[in-house]
């Protein structure tokens, strides 16, 4: 069995970048902590607290992976869904093609689990991504 590695990133309010990396055993308190520091220094005052666009710039699949994380955590959604709150959250369009793509990538990297079939797929956190959330 390999090497569990973890890797955060995140922007804070001015846009600074950061990034946290994980080798190694890996527990929940540990990532409890990381993920407090991130709250901490993002500035944001609870994990539901995504309000509006971020001054800074992030790439659209930054953007999604925040909205699904802050806005779906507790349902099950679809590329459509996804598509919908995005264009409402950030007043701007995005393909259900490229929706569709980010949400496939976020699958790969385990963030997302997806059940249903090809042309009608459904999303929700994964396990880890939940557990990691409520700590």
């Amino acid at each position: 069995m390999g090497v569990k590695r973890i890797r955060i990133d995140f922007y804070d309010d001015s846009g600074c970048r950061h990034t946290i990396s994980l080798q190694g055993p890996v527990t929940r308190e540990k990532i409890g902590r990381i993920l407090d520091y991130a709250e901490l220094m993002a500035g944001l005052s609870s994990p539901t607290s995504v309000s509006r666009a971020p001054s800074y710039s992030r790439t659209k699949l930054q953007r999604v992976r925040d909205l699904l994380l802050h806005r779906m955590a507790e349902t099950t959604f679809s590329s459509d869904d996804v598509r919908n709150l995005y264009s409402e959250f950030y007043g701007e369009p995005i393909p259900l093609t490229t929706v569709a793509t980010y949400l496939s990538r976020l699958v790969d990297r385990g963030f997302l689990r997806r059940s249903g079939s090809p042309g009608r797929w459904y999303y929700c956190l994964s396990d880890v991504t939940s557990a990691v959330r409520t700590e």
